[in-house]
């Protein structure tokens, strides 16, 4: 799988994600493959632990994808992951083997405002 191949996974990836289409979602996953939530200290091991752990979640859940990086087998996606409408800011980190993700870390943020003491350096940007 190429460069190529692999920006057009993910991109289907997120655009399944954001519609919860949960059997396209998860295509892109080696059988084998593992989900890392470092925040929460949980690992989830195999495709179809982490498309059920996903399938149980009741949040409504949109997904904006804000811009893919990367080449060979290590990917980086930077998105806004809303929650029932509350939006949290998320970076996850594929890395591929024999044409799939083998391993996903996932990080997330909240949203907060800037300090007031450099304020006067930053411009405000859209965040979602």
């Amino acid at each position: 799988m190429d460069d190529r191949a692999k920006r057009a996974a993910l991109q289907h990836h997120w655009d399944a994600s954001d519609v919860n289409d949960f059997e396209a979602v998860h295509d892109i996953y080696r059988d084998d493959a593992v989900l890392d939530y470092p925040q929460s200290g949980e690992r989830i091991q195999g495709r179809r632990n982490i498309q059920e752990s996903r399938f149980v979640q009741p949040s409504r859940k949109r997904f904006a994808v804000r811009r893919i990086i990367g080449s060979g087998d290590l990917w980086v996606t930077e998105l806004v992951l809303t929650y029932d409408g509350v939006p949290s800011y998320v970076v996850s980190v594929m890395e591929f083997r024999d044409g799939g993700v083998a391993h996903e870390t996932q990080y997330f943020g909240d949203r907060f405002d800037p300090a007031p003491s450099r304020a006067h350096l930053v411009e405000r940007i859209n965040s979602a």
